[in-house]
């Protein structure tokens, strides 16, 4: 990559799905409110039956200084009957009008140069199509979990997303590291970019692997990095979390994508019977130490919703 000349930063609009997390909801505003680059464009998309969520974020934007509102234009979408998350993003992308478009999740803690850092990507390195930030509060699994996904986990079920998730403070000022995804709760693009997708609009709820999803079906020529300087903490809001048990999420999240965009050809078909092995081994491992079959049963739920889920109609 090079770097050209500075021009001035592209305008962003910030796109947040949200359900029954008022306080969340007020917090990551008042941060985006506080940035030291704001973006021009706030889109709150509000799947929330009360209007607890509505009140406060309306108020703290009525009591920002004059010159914030003027800059950032408020847009706020309550509409209970939006059945997910994946929803309520495309719903969002309908009205952004910015050049970068930055999806965030409600329980994130953005550093206060969060929006700067990831403007100045796409300035420096005008190849990129889209930029996420790092993680800072993901802890590093121990030894045992750390074997089993490098054994496990190959080809598109890879996630190099982990190892610079877990080196945070060491990357603290390290130019952008190329992965293959972004979470969901974390991830921008250039609007030229997706401006024409959209995210499975059949998926409700909370639905693990779509944003793996999201960014496959831009194609294999899209570049995109993780910018270590964007830096925030994922403060983990147990509200509307599924009580499914984690290796239904984890299974799911992981085959959906793969159905939907790589179940083809020996090595990938390959990979996800290793990785399915690999699964049955965590299954099995958990229910001797807890003396129940309730995990095996889980995994099972994960495999046949994945691929119930990547047959359904994109919209």
């Amino acid at each position: 990559m090079t770097e050209p000349a500075g021009p001035s930063l592209p305008s962003m609009s910030v796109i947040i799905p949200t359900k029954n997390r008022p306080l969340c909801l007020d917090a990551i505003v008042g941060n985006l409110l506080a940035q030291s680059v704001r973006p021009q464009q706030l889109i709150i998309v509000d799947q929330s039956e009360p209007d607890q969520s509505k009140v406060l974020v309306e108020g703290r934007y009525a009591s920002a200084l004059p010159r914030v509102r003027d800059h950032i234009r408020l847009c706020y979408i309550h509409d209970h009957q939006i059945p997910g998350a994946a929803v309520a993003r495309n719903r969002g992308m309908e009205v952004a009008d910015g050049d970068v478009w930055l999806f965030l999740d409600d329980d994130m803690g953005l550093e206060l140069e969060f929006v700067e850092e990831i403007l100045a990507v796409y300035v420096r390195f005008p190849s990129v199509d889209g930029v996420s930030g790092i993680v800072t509060n993901y802890p590093r699994p121990r030894l045992g979990a750390r074997l089993w996904t490098a054994i496990f986990l190959r080809g598109p079920f890879q996630d190099e997303r982990q190892l610079i998730y877990w080196n945070a403070e060491r990357l603290r000022t390290s130019d952008p590291i190329p992965v293959t995804k972004f979470g969901s709760g974390l991830m921008s693009f250039r609007a030229s970019v997706v401006r024409n997708h959209r995210f499975h609009g059949a998926l409700r709820g909370l639905p693990p692997g779509e944003d793996v999803d999201f960014c496959a079906r831009l194609g294999s020529d899209v570049t995109l990095v993780i910018a270590p300087r964007a830096r925030t903490t994922h403060d983990q809001s147990p509200i509307g979390r599924t009580a499914d048990h984690w290796l239904k999420e984890y299974a799911q999240g992981k085959l959906y994508p793969y159905y939907r965009n790589w179940s083809h050809g020996i090595r990938n078909h390959f990979a996800c019977a290793w990785f399915t092995l690999g699964c049955a081994f965590l299954a099995i491992f958990a229910c001797l130490r807890r003396r129940s079959r309730a995990p095996w049963r889980a995994l099972l739920q994960g495999l046949r919703e994945a691929a119930r889920l990547a047959t359904l109609p994109t919209s």
